[in-house]
């Protein structure tokens, strides 16, 4: 046995109904008809993609209060335009602050929102200089507002697009919170305030902080106003957000639930309660709202939130062993890689690493190595992005005996590290070092240095324990700790390994992989109790997917199922 430090068994969180209303989408989840569902936003002729007309939508605009000093007639187009803001629909959301300055050109705080606009997703990671340049241009062209709260916001804005370096964006994006707290400060009536000031403060959380300083604080703003305005479009966004972390989860689950229920047909919008649902293992729930979003997305010609959604959609799949649903969400992503330019800078982050991400989960969920060590290179502007196909390569290569193939990929982990750490990118650096570690330690398993191999994967997942997930990712793309826990179930250890399988379940609850790896070890160990309750477990998450992973058939064949 290799001397690891001791982990303590979390408690287990089982699948448990939700109340979201009946998407009525279990219905085509069917592999036809799910590709049909994803495939139906076009329009007989021509084949061009059917834009959603936002204007004909509800979008919560009657529960924003803004008042603006511009002609009466553009204040109801203005809350409309924030509560695109609040959707994170950005592109309708100019749109809608460029017909206000149509009703009234004098209306300088229409520039604020465009401007925010052009900031876009505040948890995006870094905007590069052509996006800056897009909110620099747009203030430019904004004179003196018509009050002075409305001139705070604007300053407040231009913190953000104060110089145009990547590297200095965490400087910006601090100048711009504390801006918003001064405005909170000297207008504390002013709801829309507090609750951009709250997502200014939470876009500045450290994902190295495990106190959650900066998250509780914004959920502490939130959370009052929401028990007030339920009907908000942005108070059960943000709070969703706020707690998007493993021990915060749970405590987002009302306005997850909530927001299912509400939320405008923005893919943004529609999308964001699955992140609360996959915290917490609850896959159908996040199946529900992510063919929502897709098809939303795709009605909306947005095929970066589209792939988001679908990325998402795919991991819930994988976690009930819904391979062949799965295969066709692999399908479509690769139909929309044509109309994504991955490489181009400033293109969808999230689509684009969604690209990466979705053929490599299901390869490596399945445990089909050989697929995974064959993945095609998914060239990015993101160094993390293609990091991410190079990382799948190398688990594939060395887990299917062939670990000679995997120096190069292991070479350009090397080089994409390098380009993390030229851009500044202090997040994604750790998380191309935390890959590259665990990429050599499975190298050295598979090359007969399993001590080597075993200390090296547990220092990476002592190191990613110490991090956090970005939001562009369900999770993962193997957590770190479950391969630990692999390693020690091939060299014998079922004791450690059990450990390690249970400290993921209580970061990633509800993983199909670390529950049948948690089922396989007790039955080693002899606790035949607790791998019945695994095994029961599994079968119940999968919903009768019997056949199609050798899992699922050990389970059935172990409970007299």
């Amino acid at each position: 046995m290799i001397n690891l430090p001791p982990l303590q068994r979390p408690t287990m969180i089982n699948e448990k109904p939700v109340n979201v209303r009946d998407f009525s989408l279990r219905a085509v989840s069917t592999p036809k008809r799910l590709m049909a569902l994803l495939c139906a936003a076009t329009l007989s002729s021509g084949g061009a993609v059917a834009q959603t007309d936002t204007e004909q939508l509800d979008v919560g605009s009657d529960h924003i209060e803004f008042p603006i000093s511009c002609v009466d007639a553009s204040s109801e187009t203005f809350n409309r335009g924030v509560a695109l803001l609040h959707s994170f629909w950005f592109a309708d959301a100019i749109n809608t602050f460029n017909q206000v300055l149509a009703q009234d050109p004098d209306c300088d705080i229409a520039y604020w929102g465009i401007a925010l606009a052009h900031w876009g997703n505040p948890f995006a990671g870094q905007r590069n200089a052509q996006q800056l340049a897009r909110g620099s241009s747009t203030l430019e062209q904004a004179g003196q507002a018509g009050s002075a709260r409305e001139q705070a916001y604007l300053n407040a804005v231009s913190a953000l697009f104060s110089d145009h370096d990547p590297g200095n964006q965490r400087n910006r994006t601090l100048a711009y919170e504390e801006a918003m707290a001064n405005l909170v400060a000297d207008y504390p009536d002013d709801m829309e305030a507090k609750i951009f000031y709250a997502l200014s403060v939470n876009q500045n959380a450290s994902a190295n902080d495990q106190s959650y300083s900066k998250q509780l604080q914004a959920a502490a703003i939130l959370e009052p106003l929401f028990e007030q305005h339920p009907e908000h479009p942005g108070l059960a966004h943000y709070i969703i957000h706020a707690y998007d972390h493993p021990p915060l989860a749970e405590r987002a689950l009302t306005a997850a639930e909530r927001y299912a229920s509400l939320a405008p047909d923005a893919p943004h919008a529609l999308h964001m309660p699955s992140h609360t649902f996959t915290r917490v293992g609850r896959w159908q729930a996040s199946v529900d709202t992510n063919l929502r979003s897709a098809a939303a997305a795709q009605n909306d010609g947005d095929p970066g939130s589209e792939l988001h959604a679908l990325d998402y959609l795919a991991y819930a799949y994988l976690q009930m062993a819904r391979d062949t649903e799965a295969a066709v969400v692999v399908a479509r992503a690769n139909e929309l890689r044509a109309e994504v330019d991955i490489t181009a800078v400033g293109a969808t982050q999230a689509g684009a690493f969604a690209i990466a991400a979705i053929p490599a989960r299901y390869a490596l969920e399945r445990e089909q190595w050989e697929q995974a060590a064959g993945l095609d290179i998914v060239p990015a502007e993101t160094p993390h992005t293609q990091a991410m196909t190079h990382f799948a390569r190398v688990i594939g290569a060395a887990r299917s005996g062939q670990p000679e193939q995997a120096t190069e990929d292991i070479a350009m982990l090397e080089e994409l590290h390098e380009r993390a750490r030229a851009r500044q990118d202090s997040y994604w650096q750790e998380q191309i070092a935390i890959q590259l570690q665990a990429a050599r330690a499975w190298v050295h398993f598979a090359s007969d240095e399993p001590v080597d191999a075993i200390h090296l994967m547990a220092a990476a997942a002592d190191r990613e324990d110490n991090t956090d997930k970005a939001a562009v990712t369900p999770g993962p793309l193997v957590p770190t700790r479950e391969m630990l826990a692999d390693m020690l179930m091939a060299h014998d250890d079922p004791e450690q390994a059990l450990a390690a399988y249970q400290a993921t379940l209580q970061r990633e609850p509800n993983r199909f992989r670390a529950i049948a790896g948690a089922a396989k070890a007790a039955e080693v160990i002899g606790n035949q109790q607790l791998a019945t309750d695994y095994y029961q477990q599994l079968l119940d998450m999968a919903e009768g997917q019997m056949h199609n992973r050798p899992d699922l058939q050990r389970a059935r064949e172990f409970v007299g199922n």
